[in-house]
């Protein structure tokens, strides 16, 4: 009977732990997650960004020396990711390609212009720069004019802004959300025992040594349950840096690093506090307080 007992409770026991272990590494995993988010949030505006065109057509008039020393000083610019010029005769093509027919059968000649694709780096694509860039290269006599989609990149910018501060919110939101599920877990798994506690303070143990169990207990399973949730992270930044190359999401291992040390740190020092705070309060009870 007893040993039958002994196996109930140890089941118990293991029943109790694994469910510990699972609720923080899923808390974690799902905290981490929102890591990766914060950390590449800018990575993926600037990704877009750097898509964005700033187009400088060139006058018919342009000699040729000109045309050569503006892709060079433009290749060179500090703003400049890269350059690509555009003859009007590729241009062209790649719009007969687009509607399908040669428009110059129609018209007798090439109404387009030579051109240069300047796509710029992330950190100068605001109205303000882009307006100064545009000045600068105005100051050129055969440049016939400059053009960039304001209208997008002012939309690109103000989302940008809003989806920045809300990933902000929203981390705060569910960071606070993970320390009360885990917190609730523990106490849950402290609870299980809190008799145990009381009896061994009853014959005379130190809060300190009835404590230092359970806490390492705890610090262990947190352990356990940050590691499965770093092998999930893990697995899903593979996945998505092999479908989202672009992006280059390995790029910053150092900050990499630290997101997966962060999530470790916060699982170990939560399931410690919590288990701190949980058996604190059991050991302040009275005993006929322990059944309510």
């Amino acid at each position: 009977m007893a040993s039958s007992f002994e196996k109930y409770q140890k089941r118990r026991l293991i029943s109790s732990y694994f469910s510990v272990v699972i609720s923080i590494s899923l808390v974690l995993f799902l905290l981490g997650l929102l890591g990766l988010l914060v950390l590449n949030t800018k990575k993926v505006a600037d990704h877009f960004k750097e898509q964005i065109a700033l187009t400088v057509y060139l006058k018919d008039t342009a000699k040729e020396v000109e045309i050569t020393q503006l892709k060079q000083s433009l290749a060179l610019a500090e703003y400049t990711k890269t350059a690509e010029y555009i003859s009007k005769e590729q241009a062209a093509e790649a719009h007969s390609a687009t509607i399908g027919e040669n428009f110059m059968d129609f018209l007798g000649y090439n109404p387009l212009q030579n051109s240069i694709d300047v796509y710029l780096l992330a950190d100068y694509v605001s109205p303000t720069q882009l307006e100064e860039i545009t000045d600068e290269l105005m100051t050129k006599d055969f440049i016939d004019e400059v053009v960039y989609d304001k209208p997008l990149i002012a939309l690109l910018n103000d989302n940008v802004k809003k989806i920045s501060f809300w990933v902000l919110v929203i981390s705060g939101i569910f960071l606070f959300i993970a320390v009360l599920l885990i917190n609730s877990s523990i106490r849950l798994s402290v609870y299980a025992k809190r008799f145990t506690i009381k009896t061994m303070q009853m014959v005379g143990a130190t809060k300190r040594f009835i404590r230092r169990p359970f806490i390492w207990k705890s610090v262990r399973l947190g352990m356990i349950g940050a590691v499965l949730a770093l092998i999930g992270m893990g697995f899903v930044l593979y996945y998505l840096n092999r479908s989202f190359p672009e992006l280059q999401l390995l790029e910053d291992k150092l900050l990499l690093v630290g997101l997966f040390a962060g999530v470790f740190f916060v699982g170990v020092f939560i399931s410690w506090l919590s288990t701190f705070f949980a058996t604190q309060r059991f050991l302040n009870l009275r005993t006929d307080e322990l059944y309510y």
